[in-house]
């Protein structure tokens, strides 16, 4: 990538349900609007897909490409553009269990990328459990991958807790994170800014993350809030709190080099 170069970036706010053919349909939608509007990279949220009650996961996953992935793949090739799709519940050889897995879709329509979450949120909220060890088996590995010319550190939602990932990610090269998310109401008024601009000013990266709003899996109320944080970790763009939304924020990444530069904190690092 010419280091004068922008990324036209869009970021896609949804509030998935239980139906997946009309999320399916709802992020269509969004997406070619968001390629009417020039975006040259577009990152849907975690769990775009399908939302809801998982009682039995395997019902609801797909083999990768599959059908939520596929008709991705064929916009990317046709409109050359590259998309992160959130993440999709994975179907793996486990008799109960998936994946919760983000899938980066490169500009000729290939996959380039499938990363698995790596941390799960079993947590106890007020009167509200979250489980998501019932339901998912745990990522094994970070991955690092590539778009236009720029390296990509990929993880998911409750990840962005987990600092270490992320400065993995950054002396690997990375000078974008993306992190597509369901994060609730409660954790996220609480957590979500700060956490995103620690992770884009520790790191100096961008920190693109498209997030979930309304009510999630069991009841859950979710944040919104869809972000995009540069490296100095001003807020570049930033979705409401309550409906489908697409923000759109231009990566400059001469100017990420100028804050690396004149602030190199990445080179002192003694551990």
């Amino acid at each position: 990538m010419n280091k004068n170069r922008k990324i036209h970036t869009a970021v896609i706010q949804m509030n998935s349900g239980e139906n997946k053919e009309k999320n399916l349909e709802a992020a269509l939608k969004l997406l070619h609007k968001a390629i009417d509007r020039g975006a040259q990279f577009v990152l849907l949220p975690e769990t775009f897909n399908y939302r809801g009650e998982s009682k039995n996961p395997i019902e609801k996953a797909e083999n990768i490409p599959g059908p939520s992935i596929r008709p991705l793949m064929e916009i990317a090739k046709k409109s050359k553009i590259a998309i992160l799709a959130g993440s999709i519940y994975e179907k793996t050889s486990h008799p109960k269990k998936v994946y919760n897995s983000s899938v980066l879709i490169d500009e000729k329509g290939g996959i380039k990328a499938l990363y698995r979450k790596i941390h799960l949120f079993d947590v106890s909220l007020r009167d509200k459990k979250i489980l998501e060890s019932k339901i998912f088996i745990k990522g094994n590995r970070p991955i690092l991958s590539s778009m236009f010319g720029v390296k990509i550190g990929l993880s998911i939602c409750y990840d962005l807790r987990f600092p270490e990932l992320y400065r993995y990610y950054a002396a690997g090269g990375a000078k974008l994170l993306c992190v597509p998310s369901s994060f609730t109401f409660m954790t996220g008024k609480a957590h979500w800014e700060t956490l995103l601009r620690a992770r884009a000013i520790e790191n100096q990266c961008f920190v693109i993350a498209p997030n979930q709003c309304g009510v999630g899996q069991g009841g859950v109320m979710t944040y919104g809030n869809s972000m995009v944080v540069d490296p100095w970790g001003k807020i570049m763009a930033r979705a409401s709190a309550d409906h489908d939304e697409i923000i759109y924020a231009d990566l400059d990444f001469e100017k990420l080099a100028e804050t690396r530069k004149s602030l190199p904190v990445l080179k002192h690092r003694r551990l």
